[in-house]
């Protein structure tokens, strides 16, 4: 008689599979109200009251109070405790500043841009990543990925001038398995992680055999349990000619 595997475990849902969301302070979008604010064509200041790092994220967190409001989103490189940034359209191109895309100077470096106007930030959001803004249309502003790829977006989406901070966290080598265990325990992910071929046959449908063999592809009408590696594929193995 076999045990339940891996994906049906976590499938329960159970606390021992969820993400901790109680150790999340806020999330980390631009809110609402600001939009509105921006969209009736104001500009206002705002205070970096603190930057406080937040678990399973590599960024430290933005505490930014406006109006007596507060809010948080991921630090760019040279944001400091206790500065004054800018929102609106008429803010300079200085870094942290908040600024929609229409109203930003070609060749800008940028991050956490909204993808839709009201989003809160979906772009160019991981540690040392950013974004460039190339041109302005009539139609829109194109900006370029990390990854080289350009789009065109709305002139109201916000941005925040800088690169995101926390560049080359991840590089920093690990020293030992303990490191890394708390890593992915801070998102609740399973670490390590042992290839089902490398089971007996009783824990693992691709288990079993006097040598590891890759798996066989499974049938799209076979139970949850078997439904690991490739199922219902159209075709397997190295394509000849």
């Amino acid at each position: 008689m076999g045990k339940r595997l891996l994906v049906q475990r976590r499938g329960r849902g159970v606390s021992q599979w969820r993400a901790p969301g109680w150790k999340k302070i806020a999330p980390a979008r631009y809110p609402q109200d600001l939009i509105e604010i921006i969209n009736n064509g104001k500009t206002i200041t705002a205070l970096v009251k603190n930057l406080i790092p937040e678990s399973g994220r590599s960024v430290p967190l933005a505490e930014i109070a406006y109006e007596n409001n507060v809010f948080y989103i991921p630090s760019v490189e040279g944001l400091s405790k206790g500065q004054t940034i800018v929102i609106g359209w008429e803010a300079p191109t200085s870094v942290g500043n908040i600024v929609p895309l229409g109203s930003i100077k070609e060749g800008t470096i940028i991050s956490n841009v909204e993808r839709r106007p009201g989003d809160g930030g979906a772009i160019a959001r991981s540690p040392g990543t950013y974004a460039v803004l190339l041109s302005q249309t009539e139609k829109g502003s194109i900006i370029q990925f990390p990854s080289g790829k350009t789009i065109e977006l709305n002139k109201n989406c916000l941005a925040t001038i800088g690169v995101i901070a926390g560049g080359g966290k991840t590089e920093k080598p690990k020293l030992k398995a303990g490191i890394n265990y708390k890593i992915m325990k801070a998102n609740k992910k399973k670490w390590p992680r042992v290839r089902g071929k490398a089971m007996y046959a009783a824990s693992h449908p691709h288990g079993g055999g006097s040598h590891p063999t890759g798996g066989r592809p499974v049938k799209k009408t076979a139970p949850p349990g078997q439904k690991v590696g490739f199922y219902g594929s159209k075709r397997t193995g190295r394509r000849k000619g």
